[in-house]
């Protein structure tokens, strides 16, 4: 018996390998993997450079190594976490808009932004949403111009 795995693929394998990863689906769902990868990197940086909680001297190294990364940890997490929310939102939404649209343009950055940032202040009310929907599509015009102003 042949491995299946050492045969090239045939043209429906293509086309349906295709059709899977340009999928709104899967490009949320890699970027929010994705988005969770920086977010833990980028937490425990910031964790390390801001350390907030006060060591308590009385106890051990040992316990205050543990409390240290303890408190590392959580800020790292919640970083991931809340950065893979932001980038499945933002890639899902800019997707669906563009494949509305069938166009690529500066345009389905900015909604993709206004969606972003209105969805993720959906707690603070309508003001709140508003100024978020405003602030993530001005922030994500500015990255789409210069990713692409030499185009």
């Amino acid at each position: 018996m042949s491995n299946p795995f050492t045969q090239p693929p045939t043209k429906e394998q293509k086309a349906a390998a295709d059709e899977f990863t340009n999928s709104c689906v899967f490009k949320a769902g890699f970027s929010g993997i994705a988005g969770y990868g920086i977010g833990l990197v980028f937490g425990l940086v910031l964790s390390g450079i801001e350390f907030s909680s006060p060591v308590d001297t009385s106890t051990s190294t040992k316990q205050q190594i543990k409390t240290v990364f303890r408190d590392m940890s959580t800020k790292s997490l919640s970083s991931a976490k809340n950065f893979a929310i932001m980038a499945a939102i933002y890639s899902g939404s800019e997707c669906m808009i563009e494949s509305y649209r069938a166009r690529n343009d500066i345009y389905n950055s900015i909604g993709a932004g206004c969606v972003t940032g209105g969805t993720l202040a959906v707690r603070t009310g309508p003001r709140g949403m508003a100024a978020g929907c405003a602030g993530f599509a001005a922030f994500s015009a500015a990255i789409d111009w210069y990713m692409h102003r030499d185009d």
